[in-house]
C-alpha cells in the first residue's frame, strides 16, 4: 500500500483511479472528484474540502476525517465504505451505496443523506439538519442513534433501530418491515402508511401518530400528553403503559392501555371496525 502523508491536492481528479493508497493528514482542496473510481483507500486525519471526492469507489476506510461544507455529495455510487470518528459538515453524503458502516461520527448538515442505499449500519452516530434522510433505502441497522430533521426514513424497507432518539415530522412514511426498540420518537404524523411496523418499549410524542398502518405492533410502549388522535385506520396489536390522550377510529386488532382520555369512533371508521380496546383503569 502506497503512503501519502501531509500532502495537499486540488483541481480536477488529482488521484483518479488510484488503488491501494493510505492517506495520512492530507487535504483535498476545492475541485471535483479527487478520488473518483478508486479502490482500496485508507484515509486517516484527512480533510475533504472539494465536492464529489469519492464517487464510484470500492473499499474505502475513513478515520478521524472531516468533510467541510464544500465537500458536498462526497460519496456516491460506491461499495464497502467504513467511516469512524469523522465529522461531516456537508449535505447529501451517501447516494446509491452498497455496504455502509459508520460509527462514532457526527453529521452537522445531513440533508438528503443516505438515499437509495442498501446494507447500512450506524452506531453512535448523530444527524443534525437531517431532512429527507434515508429515502428509499433498505436493510438498515441503527443503534445509539440521534436524529433531528423531518421526513426521515420514507419508503424504507427492513429497518432495525435500537436506543435511538428521533425528532422528525412525517417519519417512517410508507416503510415496510421496521422494528424499533427502546427509543424515543418525536414528531407529527409518525409512521403513516407503513406496513409491519413494530415498536418495543418506545415512547411516542406529538399529534396523530401511527395512522393508516397495516400491521402495527406496540409492546410496552408509552404515549406523551400531546400524542393525540392516535391509530386512525390502523390494524393494531398494542400494549400501552400509562395514559393515552385519545384514540380515533382504529380499524381492527386489540389495544390495552392503563387509562384513556377519549375514544373517538365516528361514521368514518373503516371496516371491519372491530378493534377491541381494554382500559385497565377507566
Amino acid at each position: 500500500m502506497t503512503l501519502l502523508k501531509d500532502q495537499e491536492y486540488g483541481g480536477e481528479r488529482p488521484l483518479y483511479r488510484s488503488e491501494h493508497l493510505r492517506l495520512e493528514h492530507c487535504t483535498i482542496h476545492a475541485g471535483e472528484s479527487a478520488l473518483k473510481e478508486c479502490r482500496d483507500i485508507e484515509a486517516v486525519g484527512c480533510c475533504f474540502e472539494g465536492k464529489y471526492p469519492l464517487w464510484e469507489t470500492d473499499g474505502i476506510r475513513l478515520s478521524h476525517c472531516r468533510f467541510t461544507p464544500g465537500g458536498r455529495a462526497a460519496i456516491w455510487y460506491s461499495r464497502h465504505i467504513e467511516m469512524a470518528h469523522c465529522q461531516v459538515d456537508a449535505p447529501k453524503m451517501f447516494r446509491e451505496m452498497d455496504g455502509v458502516y459508520v460509527s462514532d461520527s457526527a453529521f452537522s448538515c445531513a440533508q438528503e443523506t443516505l438515499w437509495m442505499c442498501r446494507d447500512v449500519s450506524l452506531e453512535r452516530v448523530t444527524m443534525e439538519q437531517a431532512d429527507y434522510l434515508f429515502m428509499h433505502s433498505r436493510r438498515i441497522r441503527l443503534s445509539d442513534y440521534t436524529h433531528h430533521g423531518n421526513y426521515a426514513f420514507q419508503y424504507c424497507k427492513d429497518l432495525d433501530i435500537s436506543h435511538a432518539v428521533i425528532h422528525s415530522k412525517d417519519a417512517f412514511w410508507n416503510t415496510e418491515n421496521v422494528t424499533i426498540r427502546d427509543s424515543v420518537l418525536v414528531g407529527e404524523y409518525l409512521g403513516w402508511y407503513a406496513k409491519n411496523l413494530r415498536l418495543i418499549r418506545c415512547h411516542i410524542a406529538e399529534t396523530q401518530p401511527l395512522c393508516y398502518v397495516d400491521g402495527l405492533v406496540m409492546e410496552d410502549c408509552t404515549m406523551a400528553a400531546d400524542a393525540d388522535l392516535a391509530f386512525e385506520y390502523s390494524t393494531i396489536e398494542a400494549s400501552l403503559h400509562g395514559h393515552v390522550v385519545s384514540i380515533k377510529n382504529p380499524t381492527s386488532g386489540h389495544i390495552t392501555a392503563d387509562s384513556l382520555g377519549e375514544l373517538i369512533i365516528d361514521s368514518n371508521q373503516k371496516q371491519p371496525a372491530n378493534c377491541q380496546i381494554n382500559i385497565l383503569h377507566p
